[in-house]
């Protein structure tokens, strides 16, 4: 097992001292190179899950094992919807930057960096600042960014979210490029069950607020998938109806 989440619930108070529970008695399992979205309505917690997972936020009950060791902040890499690039930094220097605070000599981090961006498609642009870039050529930066540190488990809170809708379809088929070429553990989480369907090899989907584990569908089918196929819609339809029951209760 790559990934473990135990009966894991987060509460918080807010400002007039109020307690909301985000999660409650989550558990999952992903296993090694495997491809996991986590959909559910909007406030359910998706992003604090993802954030426990990361060892960026505790839990308030239950724990989270990566190869079977508790999480930390640090052990999986994080993709956020926000690329989250340094402007004043170049593409190579963006990519070598989490190289550089684990120490790396210069010319190793260059060589890695080097190879991240090769891999998304972004060769001839090293020297190219974040604001001259695209959109979906930011999030290659990020995705090749998270990659250079070698994480075990790489973490994407709805990296594209943001883009055009053409832009999204053919970043989705270039992520599962580079998937199928590292074959990392992958956690998606996405508000888009088309998405969802087209990208993971299993979907975890949450209820409304506290977020629960509703149901865990199995995505069959091989790749590269039809969107237009009959089983794709089928899948789609499903999950999409476990969704929709939950969003009438928000």
């Amino acid at each position: 097992m790559k990934v473990s989440v135990q009966c894991v619930s987060k509460s918080f108070h807010t400002k007039e001292g109020m307690k909301v529970d985000a999660l409650q008695n989550v558990s999952f399992d992903v296993f090694e190179q495997e491809f996991v979205c986590v959909v559910g309505p909007n406030g359910c917690g998706k992003t604090t899950l993802l954030r426990i997972i990361a060892g960026l936020d505790e839990p308030t009950s239950g724990r989270v094992l990566i190869d079977g060791e508790e999480t930390k902040a640090g052990k999986a890499g994080l993709i956020f919807q926000e690329f989250s690039l340094f402007p004043w930094r170049t593409v190579i220097d963006n990519v070598r930057f989490g190289l550089e605070v684990r120490g790396a000599e210069e010319d190793e981090s260059r060589e890695i960096a080097q190879k991240y961006i090769d891999l998304v498609g972004l060769t001839q642009f090293e020297q190219t600042y974040p604001h001259e870039l695209s959109e979906g050529m930011k999030q290659k930066v990020a995705i090749a960014r998270a990659l250079a540190t070698n994480p075990p488990v790489l973490l994407l809170d709805e990296p594209f979210a943001f883009l055009d809708a053409q832009t999204r379809n053919l970043m989705q088929e270039e992520f599962l490029r580079i998937w199928e070429k590292e074959m990392k553990t992958v956690i998606f989480v996405s508000h888009n069950v088309d998405e969802a369907t087209y990208l993971a090899d299993r979907v975890v989907v949450l209820t409304a607020r506290p977020g629960r584990v509703k149901t865990v569908e199995e995505i069959r089918f091989e790749r590269p998938r039809s969107r237009t196929s009959h089983l794709f819609v089928k899948k789609r339809e499903e999950i999409l109806k476990f969704l929709q029951k939950e969003v009438r209760l928000v």
